[in-house]
């Protein structure tokens, strides 16, 4: 189906079309006022404004009660949801019970069940950040839980209109790699905070663990901008020199940097025991 024909639907079917992209009803509802949409890059523009600008923490738990449980055994061992956390239904049965254990301990903590992109992500990759994002307090999860929520929702728009063009959407407006020049290789499964300075205190807005090439992607939905200011990308390099028995000096890296547009910023660590730098990226 492509945008057209989507346009074509009843409104009653496309609102239904809409909340299984995002499962909150003022979200769905405030979409349908512009029903039917000009472009894919409306729908997306405006998924955008609606989410971060008009809804807010009762919309934003709404949608995450639609999503399935990450870390639910039943739904991982028989059923697990769908190609969106496909990197997770091959994990190991004890990896499984890790991330059950994981995701009830968030969820008891938060209020709210476990929310992650968990495109492209590897079982191991999920079970870490979800035991990265339990160090992180309520507040900032539920930042965190929305701006996937948003990623979330785009790329179900490409499989509700898998004819249409989304060409226009780019990479995360912040990116970072990094490479571990005491061997020459990519620095692969670091987190990585993003951290904005909000109410006098550093808070973290979003949370990622880099891949085999040691990136991360998609920190952020790739319709978002933030607004030009300073941040802070932490990096803990002391749990990556662990796995391997290194001893490092520089248990955490912190760079502190500072956005000036809209344009994409690239943030890179080189790194070793006992030293580090850093530079704009392109």
């Amino acid at each position: 189906m492509n945008l057209l024909a989507f346009n074509t639907l009843p409104e009653e079917t496309a609102k239904r079309e809409l909340f299984a992209c995002c499962g909150s009803n003022k979200w769905a509802d405030a979409m349908m006022k512009h029903f039917p949409f000009a472009s894919e890059k409306q729908l997306v523009d405006l998924s955008s404004k609606i989410w971060y600008d008009e809804c807010g923490e009762e919309d934003w738990r709404e949608s995450f009660t639609h999503h399935p449980k990450i870390g639910d055994v039943k739904s991982l061992t028989e059923k697990f949801a769908g190609k969106e956390q496909a990197g997770v239904a091959v994990a190991t049965q004890a990896t499984i019970q890790h991330l059950a254990k994981a995701n009830t301990d968030y969820e008891t903590k938060n209020g709210f069940i476990f929310i992650v992109c968990a495109t492209g992500k590897s079982a191991d990759e999920m079970l870490a950040l979800l035991n990265d994002r339990l160090q992180n307090t309520t507040e900032e999860e539920l930042h965190i839980a929305m701006g996937e929520q948003q990623k979330i929702s785009i790329i179900r728009f490409k499989k509700m209109l898998p004819d249409g063009d989304f060409s226009f959407l780019k990479v995360s407006q912040i990116t970072t790699h990094v490479l571990d020049t005491s061997t020459g290789i990519p620095g692969k499964d670091i987190s990585i905070r993003l951290q904005a300075f909000r109410n006098g205190k550093w808070q973290t807005i979003t949370q990622g663990i880099t891949n085999a090439d040691g990136r991360i992607p998609d920190l952020l939905a790739p319709d978002k901008n933030l607004k030009p200011d300073t941040y802070k990308m932490v990096f803990d390099t002391g749990s990556y020199y662990s796995k391997t028995n290194t001893k490092t000096f520089y248990p955490i890296v912190e760079i502190i940097f500072s956005t000036f547009d809209e344009m994409h910023y690239h943030v890179p660590l080189l790194v070793n025991p006992f030293g580090y730098s850093t530079y704009r990226g392109s």
